[in-house]
């Protein structure tokens, strides 16, 4: 039983505490120890979490959720890349990913992974299947695969600086999907240019990013003149460089670029919907191409 005079107000949580603070929403009093600040006064905590039930989530201006600030997906996609760099290093040696080049040393990894056609016969005499014959997967796997450190760490370096700004931006899903679609097309476009090749990198997805921010930065008004010089840098690397897959680099830009077109300038009306069936669209014909376009 409080020693505290009836008269005096008490905090409708701790009866033995005398306050003279109410909250503003519900007029209760409260002590210091259940005051939450708020825009004016304080609140009580039923009230604060009342208004955190009834608060509608923060959406980015493409309708991506807040949580794509803490960049999960970006750092998903980097563990992911290398990982399947160290599981060639274990499998095939060190060579898979330390060489006299760049292009030095393909493990096995890569040879189970990377865009190729029709099925193929490694050194060891093993076939393994190409797309046209059932190892579908290769479109997704080659995004994963690198020719080398250089060239893991090149494109992880990218990843990192665009992911983070894009996945803010878009929120996790959205971005994920953008990834996703650029990876494929420039899978499909390695795939129908050169069936016969082995492409494989995160680079067709890096060059959908650059398109990508492009496309953004433009939507919201925003000065593109930093993005523009990288990329015209990288497209002058690709056809000089040699070894390096020119149609999977255009492919990424060009599908990089429509799927951010799709997810920047969605109508605000069922804008899900729409980036939803846009992006669906744009798999189903890559897809498409690289199942019907076989021998």
């Amino acid at each position: 039983m409080s020693d505290v005079p009836a008269t005096v107000p008490v905090c409708y949580r701790h009866p033995g505490r005398e306050t003279y603070v109410r909250c503003t929403r519900c007029d209760r009093s409260i002590c210091p120890d259940c005051m939450n600040e708020a825009s004016v006064g304080h609140q009580c905590p039923e009230c604060v979490a009342e208004g955190k039930r009834t608060q509608r989530p923060v959406r980015t201006a493409f309708g991506g959720s807040a949580a794509g600030r803490a960049g999960i997906v970006t750092t998903t996609l980097i563990g992911l890349n290398v990982l399947a760099a160290v599981l060639g290093v274990v499998l095939s040696g060190m060579t898979s990913l330390v060489g006299n080049s760049l292009f030095s040393g393909a493990s096995l990894v890569h040879w189970a992974g990377a865009v190729v056609g029709p099925s193929i016969e490694i050194p060891d005499g093993t076939v393994l299947p190409g797309v046209w014959d059932g190892g579908y997967y290769r479109l997704l796997t080659a995004m994963f695969i690198h020719y080398g450190i250089l060239h893991l760490l090149m494109n992880m370096w990218a990843l990192w600086v665009l992911g983070r700004q894009l996945e803010a931006a878009l929120g996790p899903l959205r971005f994920l999907a953008l990834y996703l679609a650029a990876g494929l097309g420039g899978n499909v476009a390695a795939l129908l240019t050169d069936w016969n090749s082995l492409s494989a990198g995160a680079s067709t997805a890096i060059f959908g990013l650059f398109a990508a921010l492009f496309v953004l930065l433009r939507r919201l008004g925003r000065d593109t003149s930093s993005v523009l010089p990288i990329l015209v840098v990288n497209l002058v690397i690709t056809f000089v460089v040699p070894n390096i897959s020119i149609a999977g680099h255009i492919g990424g830009l060009v599908v990089g670029g429509l799927a951010a077109v799709a997810l920047a300038y969605a109508p605000a009306r069922n804008r899900g919907l729409v980036q939803g069936g846009a992006l669906g669209l744009i798999f189903v014909i890559l897809l498409a191409l690289a199942f019907t376009a076989g021998p």
